[in-house]
């Protein structure tokens, strides 16, 4: 059997009292890039910041490199690499020293060469302050790939990007997967979600919709919301 890199049973996160996330069940083959669709609203977020230890959930459990996410988070974390929709950035540091900062965290050597591969090389000494949205998102980029994690969780990864850009995320997924890491990526931007991941999850209002093969997804959810 293949091992899972990511289980959940029962998983379930509110705010206040309206359920994010409802009674998810769901299994994520190690090495397997996955696409995580749905509309605004229907919980992607909430699933990978749960699955990142960022939110407990209030019912169910999850297993993230074989690791609770209530019992074991600091385990789960060293495991797991996050790409949010805030970047966190320190904006009076230049790029360089923001990669610096986060490598020290980590208990990490800092991997400058990593601003080259997210085409920051030119910008390095330069103070994040100046970068638009786009610099922003490849140098959080940069900070994920310094993980080397097992799990790599993208939240709507091509916002923001150029062009370009969508062709740097593309080669670093292709170089995630071949590495042999997991890779759970929230888009709405479904073909290329097919085109790019082994399989697909949908939610809808919280719950798990639809699973399977990511070149079979299909347009709409089984009570027939349609996906973005």
């Amino acid at each position: 059997m293949t091992a899972l890199a990511v289980e959940t049973t029962g998983l379930s996160r509110r705010y206040g009292r309206r359920w994010a996330l409802s009674d998810v069940s769901l299994g994520v083959a190690a090495g397997s890039v996955v696409m995580l669709a749905g509309r605004n609203g229907s919980g992607k977020s909430t699933l990978l910041r749960v699955l990142a230890t960022a939110l407990r959930p209030d019912h169910g459990n999850a297993r993230v490199a074989g690791h609770d996410v209530r019992l074991e988070r600091d385990l789960v974390r060293r495991k797991v690499a996050l790409l949010g929709h805030h970047s966190f950035h320190y904006e009076a540091l230049t790029a360089r020293e923001n990669l610096g900062v986060a490598a020290s965290f980590l208990g990490r050597s800092n991997d400058e060469s990593l601003l080259a591969r997210v085409g920051l090389e030119a910008r390095a000494d330069d103070p994040v302050a100046s970068f638009s949205a786009g610099m922003r998102k490849r140098l959080a980029l940069a900070r994920v790939l310094l993980q080397d994690a097992e799990v790599v969780l993208l939240d709507e990864p091509y916002g923001e990007l150029d062009p370009p850009g969508f062709a740097l995320l593309d080669r670093v997924i292709s170089e995630l997967r071949s590495r042999g890491a997991t890779v759970i990526m929230a888009t709405h931007l479904v073909e290329r979600g097919r085109a790019l991941c082994d399989r697909a999850l949908m939610l809808e209002e919280g719950r798990l919709a639809w699973s399977g093969p990511a070149a079979l997804m299909p347009a709409e959810a089984p009570g027939g919301s349609f996906v973005p």
